[in-house]
Parts: C-alpha cells; structure tokens; sequence
C-alpha cells in the first residue's frame, strides 16, 4: 500500500503507458474518499463517461458489421465493474491507491469497486493532463491488452438470452415479463413490456416497435440493474 511520498511515480508511469506533466492530477486519482476532501470521486465521474466514449468509437470503427443493439452489447462486455478490475489488477493500481487506515485494515485495496473506480479516475486524469487523443490511446490499450482476450470467447447473445442465462447460474427464478401497454394503430403499434426479477427484487420496462423487442430492451435494463448491484 502507497502514500503519496512513497509513490515510484516512474514505475507507476510505465505500468500505465503514460507520463503525467502534472502529479497532482495522479495523485488526486489515487486518493479515496476515506483520505480527504480532495478525492478521486468526480473524477470517477469523467473517466466514466470518456470510457463509455471512447470504447463506443473504438467499436463502432472496428465492427462495422454490427446493429446498434449487438454494438450496445459487446460495448457491456467491455465497459463494467469486472473489465475495470482485470485492467487494475494488470496495472497493479492496489500498491499506489491511497487510503485511509480503517478503509486499508478493511482490505479496500482488494475491493473491485475500489479499484474499478480508480481506474476510471485515472481515466479522468490523463484528459485533464494532456488531451483526448492521449487518453484515447491510452484507454484502447488498455482494452487490446487486458480486456479483448477475456471476452473473445463470449458470443454476442440478445439480452433476454444473456439475462435468462445470469439468472441461472446465480439459482434465480426466471424473469417474467409482462405487456403493459400497446399503442397505435394495428399496423403502426409501439409496445410497453415490464421485466420483473423476483430474486432481484428488480423492476424495468421496456419499449418497442413490437413485443419481442420491448422484451428485449427490458431485458437490457435489467442486466444492467444487476450488474449495478455486483458493482
């Protein structure tokens, strides 16, 4: 576990592929709530949504054969709590994250959500550094590295495929799924479908231009609900 005066800022440097002009930036990516004031939550923030960026081009360029939804889906594989944790423990974020003495005696250095947020924060840090070219750079290897080789083998299913098979394999009951409205005229309708996940206690909707694809879409929210809830 580091404190900022201990830090080997060169060798963190080199596990990120990256080289601060600015410590503070850095050192403000590692500090946790539990330290100070001055911490890496809004900069969770940031990273949070140029990863989201960043990784929706780098798929949309790469996979020009894909809809909207199948990019939607392989962009989840990507973007979540777990591919956040693989790229911390690649970069060995818990020796240089910066916590307070309860939050370390707590093992937060191993906690995924700690760590995943961290990365995100880190994110933040080298925009605000440099540009978003650097960090684009930066955050595609990452992905090629770390990531891209954990999920090649995961095929791109519907999310009410995905959802069913996650809910299996943690001994949870089945979603059901139940229309609750249909607008329109006969050959122009649009669907309302909720998603109710007893085992979850999880409730989502859905819309769409037909049933099955307002299932879908529920289904979506729900997986995403439930990966909120392991984050």
């Amino acid at each position: 576990m580091s404190t900022v005066k201990n830090i080997d800022f060169d060798n963190l440097y080199n596990s990120l592929g990256y080289r601060f002009k600015s410590k503070d930036y850095l050192i403000q990516a590692l500090t946790h709530r539990s330290v100070s004031r001055v911490n890496n939550e809004r900069l969770e923030f940031l990273g949070d949504s140029l990863l989201n960026l960043i990784t929706a081009e780098y798929l949309f360029l790469n996979n020009v054969d894909l809809s909207e939804g199948e990019l939607s889906r392989l962009r989840s594989s990507y973007v979540n709590k777990d591919s956040l944790f693989l790229i911390a423990n690649a970069l060995k974020i818990k020796e240089y994250i910066h916590l307070s003495y309860g939050e370390k005696m707590g093992g937060g250095q191993n906690r995924p959500s700690i760590l995943s947020d961290t990365v995100e924060a880190i994110i933040a840090a080298i925009y605000l550094d440099a540009n978003y070219d650097s960090v684009k750079d930066v955050v595609i290897h990452w992905l090629e590295r770390y990531v891209t080789s954990s999920i090649k083998s995961i095929s791109i299913k519907d999310p009410k495929t995905t959802l069913q098979e996650l809910l299996q394999s943690q001994h949870k009951k089945l979603p059901i799924y139940q229309l609750i409205e249909s607008t329109g005229l006969a050959h122009d309708q649009s669907f309302r479908v909720q998603c109710t996940i007893t085992g979850f206690h999880i409730v989502t909707e859905g819309f769409g231009k037909s049933r099955r694809a307002a299932e879908q879409e529920a289904a979506q929210h729900a997986i995403e609900e439930i990966n909120k809830l392991h984050g």
